[in-house]
């Protein structure tokens, strides 16, 4: 009679955390892979080309490339009078729309999680501005005279009404006097007066927060009610705490978006360098900085976020 040692036999499954890390990176191969066929060497070119005086030969189609060592750097950061400034603007301004469209999106995605008759077609609303945000749709009301008289007119009709709302903006401001608390109004108004592109920067933020929203138990919920939990209980002990790794993801995408939009005069003024002016060394040296700055951003704002995340199995 043979004896087994053991129940188990000596081979070894994958555990649960290699399996998702596989899954991840085959969700991530597509634009690995894309990156490396078409992003990698117009990288590598970029960064060759701000440390460079580069001239281009437009009858051989071929550029000549003189290193210069930091003297594009140098020129975009000390002496160009508008680089700096702009670039700040950005990043302020970056900073204060990121945190009005994260919590917008995640109350929206909250509410959009509820069941009520219709909530297909209000999603479908929520993101259509996605799809007016593309390139040819944002071409289309750029240069649009129809869309331009209609806006005119409106502004018009509204300017008394825009006075109005004005004065009692002002009136809130000077209430709450200077300090904190007339900082924290005058930015709520701010935010209020911008709601409109706030929703439209808001619609891939909605769906993941959706999607993060449809992988809570509801048993948890239920389970929490019996407790006797409140509304507001159950969204600081349960749902913030579970959506907090899809909050890490809508506040990377958002940076990201909000700085690289169409009208970001940082991305103008590297079009018109390069594109117009044919500087394609200073052009360069604008699109490096203006890249180190969001990858020092995101990885700030990454390491702080990603301490307070909540990991749940």
């Amino acid at each position: 009679m043979v004896k087994v040692k053991g129940g188990k036999s000596g081979k070894k499954g994958m555990t649960m955390a290699t399996k998702n890390a596989i899954s991840g990176y085959l969700f991530i191969l597509p634009f690995i892979v894309g990156f490396v066929a078409f992003m990698a060497y117009p990288l590598y070119q970029t960064v060759r080309f701000a440390f460079s005086f580069v001239t281009m030969d437009a009858v051989n189609n071929t550029f000549f490339i003189e290193w210069t060592g930091l003297e594009n750097l140098r020129r975009a950061l000390t002496i160009d009078p508008d680089f700096v400034r702009f670039l700040t603007e950005e990043i302020v301004q970056m900073a204060l729309m990121v945190p009005a469209i994260v919590i917008f999106s995640l109350f929206v995605a909250i509410m959009l999680n509820r069941k009520f008759p219709g909530r297909a077609f209000v999603r479908a609303i929520f993101f259509l501005p996605v799809i007016l945000a593309s390139g040819v749709l944002i071409g289309i009301e750029t240069n649009n005279s129809l869309l331009d008289m209609v806006a005119t007119q409106i502004q018009d009709q509204n300017a008394l009404r825009a006075n109005v709302t004005g004065f009692i903006e002002d009136l809130l401001v000077t209430a709450t006097g200077a300090g904190a608390m007339g900082d924290f109004i005058q930015y709520i108004l701010d935010i209020t007066n911008q709601i409109y592109t706030i929703a439209m920067a808001s619609g891939i933020q909605i769906l993941i927060f959706l999607a993060g929203l449809q992988t809570i138990s509801p048993s948890i919920f239920e389970a929490a009610s019996i407790e006797g939990a409140t509304g507001w209980e159950n969204f600081w002990k349960i749902t913030f705490p579970m959506v907090s790794p899809m909050i890490l993801v809508v506040v990377v995408y958002s940076i990201v978006d909000f700085m690289v939009r169409t009208d970001s005069e940082v991305m103008n003024m590297v079009e018109i360098q390069i594109m117009r002016l044919m500087n394609f060394g200073f052009g360069s040296a604008l699109a490096l900085v203006f890249f180190l700055a969001i990858a020092a951003i995101l990885g700030i704002v990454g390491f702080i976020i990603s301490r307070l995340v909540y990991y749940y199995d």
